[in-house]
């Protein structure tokens, strides 16, 4: 038996843990879970476990269907709702083909690869999203409903913030499992809430951010109440996003490669050139950064979502902003993201899209610190500023149509992220909806 292993498994024997859970995500994000008793525990961290993967979306066909998670024995934790007698531990998975080699549709794989990219030239990608959600009450038959948990506001902690204990609690077992979470807070609408995580290497992100929203999801459940990450749930209010702050670094974290304090806005070329990219392949990545047919409701004028391809360093209206900071502090943030979408892909494509930009030494215009939504389509043209996609369809469209998404991501996720997403797109739209009917019924 590999040394590893046996370290794995004396490790487990010192924490008492009597179940294994075993995690990977689908196409579209959702955590999938193999649960493995004390008594295979040799077997699961030696040889993996097999399971259908024609029951995982976007994995696999039937005829074609076992695959095997390994666990990656760098991911173990302890479930924060383990109890003295019932000690539960995690690991994240990486998926097999029944040949022994890493299978293609695996999420996390395709962020490992255009990571890879970077090691290789001594670089590393550091990411710090903002993690926003809803917590929503429940019915008196436990169902979850649209009726928000509180009444608070932006940074409220007042007695009308019901969910303060549920921030609190999500916070104390973020700590616990060693993911240094920097904060948490009432967002602007009802019931809506955020988590920071620490800025950290990416893959290990991807992980944590997978962890989070099974954490936040119990969390609440346990409080008799329901938390959502989807993007709009309630009609007129601001939806919720994932902003995903974002830097390359020497390998080591040695030195900031997007900082040049002798440029103007503080941006190296490197800096720059992958911001350009950002801007030019935005529209090719959107069906994976936004990647629900609720996540447009989201990405309208008005409620501080971006809709408009820009950038600044003040102005919160654009598509990526660059703060204020100096040397390692130096970042930039893409705020079109949300929560619902698998983390490992949104990396992904993000960074594709700014290595592209460096590739091709790509420049990005200059900045726009107005208030782009109260621009006349005559300002926004003379600027140069040209519009997100407006539905999963167009997106889909600028996605499909893409060379470098699909380079990116790899042929099998590629086509079967369209195949998945298109099925949803085309139900939407071919379904009539209460709208329609109080709008066109009664004049047509």
């Amino acid at each position: 038996m590999e040394e590893d292993v046996k370290s794995a498994l004396n490790r487990l024997k010192q924490d008492n843990i009597e179940f294994l859970q075993l995690q990977f995500t689908d196409i579209v994000g959702a955590v999938k879970t193999l649960t493995v008793p004390k008594n295979r525990f040799e077997s699961a961290l030696s040889e993996g476990v097999v399971f259908d993967g024609s029951s995982v979306a976007g994995y696999a066909q039937i005829e074609e269907s076992d695959m095997r998670a390994h666990p990656d024995l760098n991911t173990y934790a302890i479930l924060p709702e383990s109890t003295k007698d019932v000690r539960t531990a995690r690991f994240i998975c990486n998926i097999y083909t029944p040949e022994g080699t890493r299978f293609p549709g695996d999420p996390r794989f395709a962020l490992e690869r255009i990571l890879e990219k970077l090691h290789k030239k001594n670089m590393d990608f550091f990411v710090g999203p903002e993690f926003e959600f809803f917590v929503f009450k429940r019915d008196s038959q436990g169902n979850p409903t649209a009726i928000p948990s509180d009444y608070g506001g932006y940074f409220d902690n007042t007695p009308i913030d019901a969910a303060n204990e549920i921030r609190q609690d999500i916070l104390r077992y973020l700590f616990d499992l060693g993911y240094q979470p920097e904060a948490a807070h009432h967002e602007v609408a009802y019931g809506q809430h955020e988590i920071d995580l620490r800025y950290g290497q990416a893959l290990a992100m991807a992980d944590r951010v997978a962890m989070l929203k099974s954490i936040i999801k119990n969390v609440a459940q346990r409080h008799g109440m329901y938390a959502t990450f989807m993007p709009k749930p309630i009609n007129g209010v601001n939806g919720s996003g994932m902003h995903v702050h974002q830097s390359i670094m020497t390998m080591g974290e040695k030195e900031n490669l997007f900082y040049d304090a002798s440029t103007k806005y503080g941006l190296s070329e490197l800096g720059m050139n992958y911001l350009g990219g950002i801007l030019k392949n935005i529209n090719q990545a959107s069906a994976v950064l936004a990647s629900w047919v609720n996540s447009y409701k989201r990405l309208i004028p008005g409620y501080e979502a971006p809709v408009y391809i820009s950038w600044a360093n003040k102005n919160r209206s654009a598509l990526v902003r660059v703060p204020a900071g100096t040397g390692m502090r130096k970042r930039m943030e893409l705020r079109c993201p949300d929560s619902a979408g698998n983390p490992y892909l949104q990396f992904a494509v993000i960074l594709g899209s700014g290595l592209d930009g460096i590739e091709h030494k790509i420049s990005p215009p200059d900045p726009v610190e107005r208030d782009i939504f109260h621009m006349t389509p005559e300002e926004r043209a003379k600027h140069g500023i040209q519009s997100m996609p407006e539905s999963l369809g167009e997106a889909l469209h600028h996605f499909r149509n893409s060379k470098l998404m699909k380079e990116i991501l790899g042929e099998h996720i590629f086509e079967n992220f369209i195949t998945v997403k298109q099925r949803e797109w085309d139900a939407f739209r071919s379904y009539v909806t209460k709208w329609e009917i109080d709008r066109y019924l009664p004049i047509l």
